[in-house]
């Protein structure tokens, strides 16, 4: 299927490739290097709308459809990834979430400030010894009167350190199993909240990622996101959007690499012409757009699905395996074609290449993707993550 963007689509294509390209581009290779947080660019985000895309106007948000915004991340990875992954917690997880489970009181204590971009959200579920199995978390929550007191360690928290307010999954009922994960709206101001380690990562580098340690944390009975036991389907949905959002970051650093590369084969000569002449070289060129072209078209299948509320599940998996895997190959290919440049930092398709790295792993591993999508063909019963 191939999609026709409609004008206002287009419109907003247009503004963020614009803002991305002259405001965002200039500094992420020295964002890169010094692992400086993008503040001030999230600020002036904030201010033109993008971090409450899909949330509804009347919290401050665009209201915009699931497509504008996967064209809107897009644009911003192109420009800077470590970027983008903080734009895509806060609209794809924490705002839709809240906007999707919170209380009317919730939505105007918080997603209004959200949407402005007052503060950031981060998404606490990952801990030491849970990953990909989140049953097997650990942190709890206890009832005690007013208060749920919280006890655990998350690990690999987007935007740990930067973050205002963190929604955290935690067992209410750890008998339950599954249906005993709570979720919790968690401002950093709480007292009993603590700061961990911040990882040194191989890419993203200008976005922090760190431990959040909870220690007899208390948060207001009235934050609890949905109803008790809610905390892995909450988990769960927000995943999903949020596997669209991966699938977005991958398509903007994959075109950042094709372009580089193109620009780059046409621009230098090898024995006597081009190297864009060689026809090994131009094969690998058209590889690399149709793998991308590939990736666009399953990313805005599942963005269509879920503009129209249906169930976009098993299309967001794809989405993220296949742009996640191809962003890798892109940028590996682009690189290739720099040859020696391409290691060097003169050239941005290195920091392209470790920063794609990463979008195979995070919001779900394409092993994880592959067993959705295969227990949706199979018809299998066992729970789906």
């Amino acid at each position: 299927m191939l999609f026709k963007l409609s004008n206002e689509q287009l419109m907003i294509q247009s503004m963020v490739r614009e803002f991305a390209r002259r405001e965002v581009a200039a500094t992420a290779a020295e964002r890169d290097r010094t692992r400086e947080f993008p503040a001030e660019n999230l600020k002036k985000m904030g201010e033109l709308g993008f971090l409450g895309m899909m949330a509804p106007a009347q919290y401050d948000g665009e209201g915009a459809d699931t497509i504008s915004y996967v064209l809107a991340l897009s644009e911003i990875a192109y420009a800077c990834a470590s970027t983008a992954v903080v734009m895509s917690v806060h609209n794809s997880i924490v705002c839709e979430s809240i906007n999707r489970y919170g209380t009317e009181d919730q939505k105007q204590k918080y997603l209004g400030a959200l949407a402005r971009g007052e503060y950031i959200g981060a998404f606490a579920l990952t801990e030491p010894h849970a990953g990909s199995d989140p049953v097997m978390q650990n942190t709890t929550a206890t009832r005690d009167g007013d208060v749920y007191v919280l006890n655990g360690t998350k690990r690999f928290i987007t935007s740990g350190r930067n973050s205002g307010l963190v929604i955290v999954t935690a067992k209410t009922a750890p008998e339950k199993r599954h249906k005993g994960i709570s979720a919790f709206l968690v401002e950093k101001s709480f007292p009993g909240i603590i700061v961990g380690r911040e990882e040194d990562k191989m890419g993203l580098r200008a976005s922090d990622t760190t431990d959040l340690i909870f220690d007899n944390c208390q948060v207001p009975v009235e934050n609890i996101l949905g109803k008790e036991g809610e905390g892995f389907k909450i988990a769960m949905t927000a995943l999903d959007g949020g596997r669209i959002g991966i699938a977005a970051q991958s398509l903007g650093v994959a075109q950042a690499a094709f372009d580089a590369a193109v620009k780059y084969a046409k621009s230098r000569n090898q024995f006597g012409r081009k190297v864009s002449k060689f026809q090994g070289l131009r094969w690998i060129i058209a590889d690399m757009a149709t793998q991308i072209e590939a990736a666009r078209q399953l990313t805005l299948s599942a963005a269509a699905l879920k503009a129209r509320h249906e169930n976009f599940t098993v299309q967001a998996s794809m989405a993220k395996l296949f742009a996640s895997e191809m962003v890798n190959r892109v940028t590996a290919k682009a690189l290739q074609i720099h040859g020696g440049y391409g290691y060097t930092k003169e050239y941005p398709v290195e920091r392209y290449y470790r920063d794609a790295r990463v979008f195979t792993i995070y919001e779900g591993t394409s092993e994880i993707q592959r067993v959705v999508i295969s227990n949706h063909i199979l018809k299998d019963k066992r729970k789906q993550h």
